[in-house]
């Protein structure tokens, strides 16, 4: 009985742990002003990037929206570098005159594409200001316009800007959801809070001169993934406070949810695999912490049937666990204008546990599929 007692008041003290965090995330978010887009005329030449492999059902809306933007079209060009694409991704590119297109040409297997391909481009780019997107996004006509706005009032070296899923088709796309707004809203916070840790390259934007200074992705270029997560790092080491993230709804860009479980599970481990890399030991305990605040929340769970004591425990850490995600998860997709996704969070929550303690393992070990290439 001993041991039971031990387990549970382990399992209080990360529970306060994960309560506790998950409030910085609710301060850091609301430290963050909404960005209002003022009527000054824009200078900034931007560069907009975008490593594309086959991707020819959804590229051309990508292209349409980016071409069809509220934003002088003398300052800004677009970028496509053609990942190997064995459709008609690099066809359709063609088609438009007035877009650069690089092929990737590379013989040898890597698990880097994307960060040369994004490399590559940034060699040939002529704007100052980078953005990074992906070829299956889309964006208002504001959204360059947004970004360009807040990186010229604050003078940000990087600025991550919000990302949601859309048009999901089932309850397993609705999930992902509102999963992802915790992740955007995740990043986002630890922004608001001076202690950058992660974002998302399908809406990233930084100095072309800052992304040399902090010598591009030299040191992270052997991982598949990491061109923005671990590059955000680089630039937080160096630039400090000069890390920001542009609350305003114009500059949200749209992308879809994984359409099954095992391109899903993929995803996830590709992003997981990043945390290997991460030099802040801070970040590390705290992200062990909250996977064994999950283990113990199944531990409790198993033992209450044959130990009727814990129950109590185990109510404790989920109930604890749903209302502080709740108050967070309600700031988010209020901003999202998606709140009607939060009575899937308890349904979510318990399937949540699940698969951060399978990620927390998977992605860090073993290999996983990536457009098609197997990495790890």
């Amino acid at each position: 009985m001993e041991i039971l007692s031990a387990i549970s008041y382990f399992s209080i003290f990360l529970t306060f742990i994960y309560v506790f965090v998950v409030a910085t995330f609710i301060v850091g978010w609301a430290r963050i002003k909404h960005h209002q887009q003022k009527n000054n005329v824009a200078k900034t030449f931007v560069s907009i990037i975008i490593a594309a492999r086959n991707e020819e059902d959804k590229i051309f809306k990508t292209i349409e929206d980016i071409l069809g933007q509220r934003y002088p079209r003398e300052l800004f060009e677009l970028i496509i570098i053609d990942d190997h694409s064995t459709d008609r991704t690099t066809e359709i590119v063609k088609g438009y005159p007035d877009v650069k297109l690089i092929q990737l040409n590379e013989t040898q297997a890597l698990n880097s594409y994307k960060k040369i391909a994004i490399q590559k481009a940034i060699g040939e780019a002529v704007g100052s200001l980078i953005i990074t997107t992906d070829a299956d996004c889309r964006m208002g006509n504001e959204w360059l316009g947004s970004v360009v706005a807040c990186y010229e009032e604050y003078g940000y070296k990087m600025i991550s800007s919000p990302v949601a899923y859309f048009e999901e088709k089932n309850l397993f796309e609705k999930l992902q959801s509102l999963e992802f707004a915790y992740l955007i809203g995740l990043g986002a916070s630890t922004i608001g809070n001076k202690n950058p840790s992660t974002c998302n390259g399908a809406n990233l934007a930084y100095e072309k001169k800052a992304f040399l200074e902090v010598g591009g992705f030299k040191g992270i270029d052997d991982l598949a993934s990491g061109d923005d997560e671990l590059l955000l790092h680089k630039m937080a080491a160096i630039y400090g406070d000069k890390i920001g993230f542009l609350k305003n709804k114009a500059a949200i860009v749209y992308t879809h949810a994984k359409p099954n479980l095992n391109e899903f599970i993929q995803q996830r481990k590709r992003w997981a695999s990043k945390s290997t890399r991460y030099k802040d030991k801070s970040v590390i305990i705290l992200g062990v912490s909250i996977w064994l605040f999950n283990v113990s929340i199944v531990v409790n769970v198993v033992l209450s049937i044959f130990f009727s004591g814990l129950l109590p425990f185990v109510l404790f850490q989920i109930i604890s666990k749903l209302l502080v995600e709740f108050v967070f998860l309600y700031k988010m997709m209020d901003f999202f204008k998606r709140k009607q996704l939060l009575f899937l969070l308890p349904l979510l929550n318990a399937l949540h546990i699940i698969y951060f303690i399978y990620i927390g393992i998977a992605g860090n070990s073993g290999k996983y599929n990536w457009k098609g290439r197997m990495v790890k």
